[in-house]
């Protein structure tokens, strides 16, 4: 399931304060955002942190660079551009990394590079059935990478968060061992989101409705000035195949993750497709099948009733019993279960997963056909199982898509389960590029 208010991949979750992406606020971190405006027009401290930016996002881009090239990448003079590099590296954003020879005479500039080794971006996803953790610092070090099996379905949103809430406490106290201070969180849901608000207006799988996540997890002693964001997991995921995926720069895709249900995320143009209320992309609850079985949102034959995880268990075992290969809970072992059964060649599993690999790749022609990708990316446990479902998913794709299989192709994403988690932790390390003054200085500025 998806959903976003966010206009492209740099706008995928709100704070407490607002908007993830706005360069107007500093969100709640109310100790830094005054750091540097205290004492400006209103106007004037716009445009400062509007500078403070495009000079963070240059390095950020093109690093290692002396400040003459600064100067005449963003089109600022070299004293403002002395100024505003001067703030930063205050702030623990940018460093020296010694001098720059651009092969002409007189002393070589210093290069200066994205540091933020003190500054991290932390993201966590809840599941139907597991919770995940992902944290770097802003030049992409990873510092954390965990996922624990949770029946999230079976606790409710209550205890859910209360256990999400111990994971984001552990994870903020190992990154405080390593002097790293989180810029914010994000937290990926598989569901439809209300990102402004921060709440689950609905996540069906997980059996939840009108949750405010962002408010409880808040109230359970997360620091006060650290943004909380919160969006779909699908979306997210997207973001992070789109920056740094197999599919990474590709500036048309479609992203499906097979989780027990299906989520997808779509990338037009190099943005986040969103639609006029967020709901672009809906695709797990699209209807293949009029005389399907029931899903989970209450509709009949939708698409993830024929494609997720708990279709192909109940296609390979229909009478479930505890002892079965699959009754785990984390989907990497209940996965396992159906990959032992299939290196024995047993027929029925071997039908179960060429079914899905035809629905899957129904699906996926009605999607192209709708955005006409270059690159499908399949994540969840459809990567896990990609040669034996891409075969089959592309022969579908080739025989009900416009002309689409020729210039569209199928590819696994590397990323594993916690591509909602890395893409979540993208959104924080975006928004620090979008608003440097929302990092507190760690230092006085000369």
């Amino acid at each position: 399931m998806k959903h976003s208010r966010a206009g492209g991949p740099s706008n995928g979750s709100t704070s407490r304060g607002g908007p993830a992406g706005s360069t107007g606020s500093a969100g709640s971190n109310g100790s830094a955002g005054s750091n540097g405006s205290a004492g400006l027009p209103a106007h004037q401290a716009a445009v400062r942190r509007s500078n403070l930016a495009l000079v963070l996002r240059h390095v950020s881009e093109h690093g290692p660079c002396s400040r003459s090239a600064v100067a005449l990448g963003t089109g600022l003079n070299k004293t403002t551009v002395t100024s505003l590099v001067n703030e930063l590296r205050a702030r623990g954003l940018v460093k020296e990394a010694g001098p720059q020879y651009a092969g002409s005479v007189g002393r070589p500039g210093l290069a200066l590079v994205l540091d933020g080794s003190r500054v991290g971006a932390l993201g966590v996803e809840v599941n139907v059935d597991y919770l995940a953790a992902f944290a770097t610092d802003l030049a992409g070090r990873v510092l954390i990478d965990r996922r624990l099996g949770f029946d999230a379905t079976g606790s409710g949103p209550g205890r859910s968060l209360d256990e999400l809430a111990r994971v984001v406490e552990r994870a903020v106290a190992d990154l405080d061992r390593l002097g790293v201070r989180p810029a914010g969180i994000t937290v990926a849901v598989p569901g439809l989101i209300d990102t402004i608000a921060g709440t689950v207006v609905t996540a069906p799988n997980l059996g939840w409705r009108e949750v405010a996540v962002a408010e409880r997890l808040s109230r359970a002693g997360i620091p006060a000035d650290l943004p909380i964001g919160v969006d779909n997991d699908a979306n997210l995921a997207a973001l992070a195949e789109y920056t740094s995926g197999v599919a990474a720069g590709t500036a048309d895709l479609v992203y499906l993750t097979g989780e027990v249900g299906i989520g997808g995320g779509v990338i037009s143009g190099g943005r986040l497709l969103s639609g006029a209320d967020g709901f672009a992309g809906e695709v797990g609850h699209v209807m293949v099948d009029p005389s399907g079985e029931r899903c989970g949102c209450g509709r009949i034959g939708c698409w993830e009733t024929k494609v997720g995880l708990a279709a192909l268990e109940r296609m390979v075992a229909p009478d479930e019993v505890p002892a079965a290969p699959f009754a785990a809970r984390d989907p990497e072992e209940r996965l396992a279960g159906i990959e032992r059964l299939l290196a024995t060649g047993d027929p029925r599993v071997e039908a179960a997963v060429a079914e899905v690999g035809r629905w899957l790749g129904l699906g996926a022609a009605m999607l192209v056909n709708l955005f006409n990708p270059r690159v499908v990316v399949l994540g969840g446990y459809f990567a896990r199982l990609a040669d034996r479902l891409i075969p089959v998913a592309h022969e579908e794709l080739r025989r009900m898509s416009m002309g689409g299989a020729d210039r569209c192709r199928f590819a696994a994403s590397d990323l594993g389960y916690g591509a909602a988690a890395r893409g979540a932790a993208g959104v924080v390390v975006e928004r620090t590029l979008s608003d440097p003054m929302a990092i507190a200085y760690l230092h006085p500025p000369p």
